[in-house]
């Protein structure tokens, strides 16, 4: 009688301990997953987007219950989507600060690399160089013919990004010096403007690095070429940081995002593959005033 009580006491305590384990086990695992699941919505810079793409590609293939979405639309929706709550993060080729009805002390702004950015002509112009002064006047209308800088006898055909455009507000403020661009025709991502510039004789237009390739022509300035190496000493003057702004600070599912895409495998990786620069290769560093000093 003795014994058969021990074995039911052994047999309670057995079955308290699996339930226990159970229970223990089901906790830990929807705590597992509550860490790991999540959506983020990026929106913004067509100049940072090919990156951002690519790494959240990536990202996901080793995070699988995180689910990413990127789209373009420009630096300016980026950042009034972002700041109304619409997106997790907002892509931006400016600071916030730059931008008119931006909130900027609302946001917090996540650097995540820098962009050079080039003017770029029909390969059929017969440019290679141009001063400043003659970049500036080309698209104020002043130059209106290739051959006035020493081209083809062309007219020349302005394709500029559309107001809010963070890659246009780059260029404005490097190459403009106050002066307002001749109206013409707009083009709302750097995809358009590369296939535009490449089909359309006696076109100009500009691009971030990214997306200069070999069926267009890269401009120098002032006998400056557009490269990388010239960029983090700002010897070429038209670059500027991506940001990934959050509407203050971001969740912990976004928050681990953003810091894989300031981690090695992005910076020393993808940035570099993609035609990006790594902050950490910068000389030199600006401010949003367009103010540059060195590190």
């Amino acid at each position: 009688m003795k014994n058969l009580t021990k074995i039911t006491a052994l047999i309670i305590a057995s079955s308290a301990l699996l339930v226990g384990c159970g229970k223990s086990g089901s906790g830990s695992s929807a705590s597992s997953s509550s860490e790991t699941s999540g959506k983020i919505t990026v929106v913004g810079s067509t100049a940072l987007q090919p990156l951002v793409e690519k790494a959240a590609e990536n990202y996901q293939t080793d995070n699988s219950k995180i689910s990413i979405t990127v789209q373009g639309g420009g630096s300016g929706t980026g950042l009034s989507q972002v700041q109304s709550g619409a997106v997790t993060i907002g892509n931006s080729d400016i600071f916030a600060e730059q931008q008119s009805g931006i909130k900027a002390d609302k946001l917090v702004d996540h650097k995540v690399a820098v962009v050079g950015m080039a003017p770029v002509v029909n390969k059929n112009a017969g440019v290679k160089n141009v001063t400043m002064s003659q970049l500036r006047d080309i698209f104020t209308g002043k130059i209106t013919n290739w051959k006035e800088v020493g081209g083809k006898d062309e007219s020349i055909v302005l394709i500029n990004r559309p107001e809010g455009s963070g890659t246009r507000a780059t260029f404005e403020a490097a190459v403009m010096n106050g002066e307002s661009a001749k109206k013409s025709q707009e083009q709302d991502s750097n995809g358009t403007v590369q296939k535009m510039v490449a089909q359309t004789p006696g076109a100009i237009s500009y691009l971030a690095f990214s997306y200069v390739k070999s069926t267009i022509q890269e401009l120098s300035i002032d006998g400056v070429k557009p490269t990388d190496e010239n960029v983090t000493n700002d010897k070429w003057k038209i670059w500027s940081y991506e940001h990934m702004y959050t509407k203050g600070q971001p969740n912990k599912v976004t928050k681990k995002f953003l810091k894989y895409m300031k981690s090695d495998k992005v910076q020393k990786g993808l940035v570099k593959d993609l035609g990006y620069i790594s902050i950490s290769q910068m000389k030199v560093q600006k401010d949003a005033n367009n103010k540059v000093t060195s590190n």
